[in-house]
């Protein structure tokens, strides 16, 4: 069973969607046991930092999450989703505390001359050829973003894939069963649907 985290994300009905699409079943939920037993777990989400963490707190989801991680249960986080599963984000005028699943922090783009905030739309990634989750995807493919903040992830070897946009973006991690990507793979045509292929088949 593939199990979509429900604490309130904007993009909880197109994950599902594409999901179904590529034959599978998922359910939208937050409860514990159901999140417990699941093979695979998705958080999506779009918005802001602290008022995610704010329902994942509010539903109990932190610690279910958490645990769901530690048990080595294959965990994907998508867009805001990646953002979660990290330390700490600047986007809030004070610190707000992430899931802390992985080590590093979710910046603000710098104002550059040509570059508009939010970033929106396709832009193509570089790969790491050795990322379980971007198999078979040919390098340079173009993704679907949507965002304000980008990560910083601590440690350069859980990233799977990045691409630029006035920065360098880590837009891709994995390490061991935790996978997060910035972009959206549920909008992101053919190339997106097989990433999540990718994720249900690990």
């Amino acid at each position: 069973m593939i199990a979509i985290v429900d604490y309130d994300a904007g993009n909880v009905k197109s994950v599902e969607k594409a999901l179904q699409y590529i034959g599978e079943n998922p359910v939208v939920t937050r409860d514990r046991e159901e999140l417990l037993k699941a093979d695979k777990v998705i958080v999506p989400g779009v918005g802001a930092f602290e008022d995610a963490m704010g329902k994942m707190n509010h539903y109990g989801l932190t610690e279910v999450i958490r645990e769901i991680a530690a048990k080595k249960t294959p965990i994907l986080g998508i867009c805001l989703g990646l953002q979660l599963f990290f330390q700490r984000s600047e986007e809030s005028e004070h610190p707000v505390e992430g899931l802390s699943l992985l080590p590093g922090e979710v910046v603000r783009f710098p104002e550059k001359e040509g570059f508009k905030i939010p970033h929106m739309g396709w832009n193509s990634i570089s790969i790491q050829p050795e990322s379980r989750l971007l198999r078979g995807i040919p390098e340079g493919s173009y993704v679907y973003f949507v965002h304000s903040y980008y990560l910083q992830a601590d440690d350069e070897d859980i990233v799977a894939a990045t691409t630029e946009y006035g920065v360098k973006i880590h837009a891709a991690v994995e390490k061991d069963n935790i996978f997060a990507c910035q972009f959206h793979p549920e909008k992101s045509s053919t190339v997106g649907l097989q990433i999540l292929k990718n994720f249900v088949s690990l």
